[in-house]
């Protein structure tokens, strides 16, 4: 199984970014995901919260014809609705490392992740939080203990 990139985040974009890069993972391989990465990097204004929360459906629209992105319309429509959020994240708690460490354990984050973001289920939660950093068990690792080792979105 491949794990997502490990990402030292020093902006709200890799944030974004990694989070995104989950949400197109989920259900699609991740061969897939790595060879379309740089022009969806590209084609999503290299994830900058602030440009992608204030996509209009015209934008969307424009995600769903270019040949550089998966073209499923939720998922895009999930990260644009998470760049909102995420912001409204890192406003509220003075900074997103500090609403991250702001858990006493991991599967505690995982679902309010999961409450708070669009197309973060508990397995994309973790491939995320694995992503920048978070001490977690790798993904198998993890899925067999939480779900018997059937992945789960």
């Amino acid at each position: 199984m491949h794990e997502p990139p490990h990402v030292v985040p020093t902006s709200l974009s890799d944030y974004l970014e990694l989070m995104s890069r989950s949400v197109f993972t989920a259900g699609i391989s991740w061969k897939v995901i790595d060879a379309k990465w740089p022009g969806t990097l590209e084609a999503f204004d290299r994830f900058d919260p602030e440009t992608v929360a204030g996509y209009a459906p015209d934008d969307v629209e424009r995600l769903m014809a270019d040949p550089r992105v998966v073209h499923n319309r939720q998922k895009i429509e999930a990260i644009v609705a998470n760049a909102g959020e995420l912001i409204v994240t890192d406003r509220e708690f003075g900074g997103i490392e500090k609403y991250l460490a702001s858990f006493d354990d991991n599967d505690a984050l995982v679902k309010d992740l999961h409450k708070r973001f669009k197309f973060l289920g508990e397995s994309v939660a973790h491939m995320f939080l694995f992503g920048v950093g978070f001490d977690m068990p790798a993904q198998e690792q993890w899925a067999h203990e939480h779900f018997g080792g059937r992945r789960q979105g």
